[in-house]
């Protein structure tokens, strides 16, 4: 599978603090991949980096096979970057249609009222209201109208910000069908910033783990999903709900030094100790 995004050793900088540090990411060509974190981690910046929003202190972006660091975000979105905002941030006061239009904006061909019609086939709801307010419509309604606005630029990665935010479960539930649909039906890779670790990582292939601008863990979906640090701190199994993942990681990786150690040193072991 070929890389289509690419953060290497990407470093960003808000005053003397470290949003970002080195840190190293990759969304493969037609997969879905998760960034998990808690407030304060680094994903919003880390979608902000890819849209060109932000600019990377060291380290480089790349995109298709090509160094954006530099790129601004229009040019960015024209090569095939598209995003869906956190709390979907539609235009209220705008028709569904209007709205999709918006998507559009960076494109010169003469294939956009083409586009909006696949639009409306594949999200056939939109195509019922599509001349009603975008603020009259449900949450759900209007976390599939940010999709096809996104889908308007015909992308090749969508960057979603927190799509499950504020949704009732069963709305979660469609909301996630339709990312899994996007992927597979339209080829669109998708990076998927959520807090949610067990709903992101039910539809990604891969995931990562931030912690204050650093990838504290990264792996497959289920190998997060296994992952004790990720079960303690985002899977309701901890024993302190506000555990950081990093720091579970870490304190079990010098647990097991810990214990190599002693092994190593010669000393008692538990079953010599029953023996004193």
């Amino acid at each position: 599978m070929s890389t289509l995004l690419e953060f290497r050793d990407v470093s960003v900088v808000y005053g003397a603090s470290h949003a970002l540090q080195d840190v190293s990411l990759t969304v493969g060509e037609g997969q879905i991949v998760s960034l998990l974190g808690g407030n304060a981690s680094g994903k919003s910046t880390t979608m902000k980096t890819i849209l060109g929003l932000v600019r990377p202190a060291a380290g480089s972006v790349w995109y298709d096979g090509q160094d954006i660091t530099a790129w601004s975000t229009p040019r960015r979105i024209a090569a095939g970057i598209a995003s869906v905002p956190e709390a979907r941030r539609v235009f209220p006061d705008m028709t569904v249609e209007d709205n999709l239009l918006t998507g559009a904006h960076t494109r010169r061909d003469r294939e956009i009222r083409r586009t909006l019609s696949e639009i409306y086939e594949f999200f056939p709801r939109l195509d019922e209201r599509r001349r009603q307010r975008a603020g009259s419509m449900s949450g759900g309604e209007q976390q599939m109208l940010a999709f096809g606005r996104a889908l308007m630029s015909r992308p090749r990665l969508i960057c979603m910000d927190e799509p499950t935010m504020g949704l009732a479960p069963i709305v979660v539930e469609r909301v996630l069908e339709h990312i899994a649909r996007i992927n597979a039906e339209l080829g669109v890779s998708v990076l998927v910033v959520e807090q949610n670790a067990e709903l992101a990582l039910s539809v990604a292939q891969r995931g990562y783990v931030l912690r204050t601008g650093h990838i504290a863990i990264a792996g497959t979906a289920s190998e997060l999903l296994a992952h004790p640090a990720v079960r303690e701190a985002y899977l309701g199994q901890a024993s302190d709900p506000d555990a950081d993942p990093l720091a579970l990681a870490e304190r079990i990786a010098r647990d097991a030094q810990e214990l190599d150690e002693a092994a190593a040193a010669g000393g008692d072991t538990a079953d010599e100790r029953k023996g004193e």
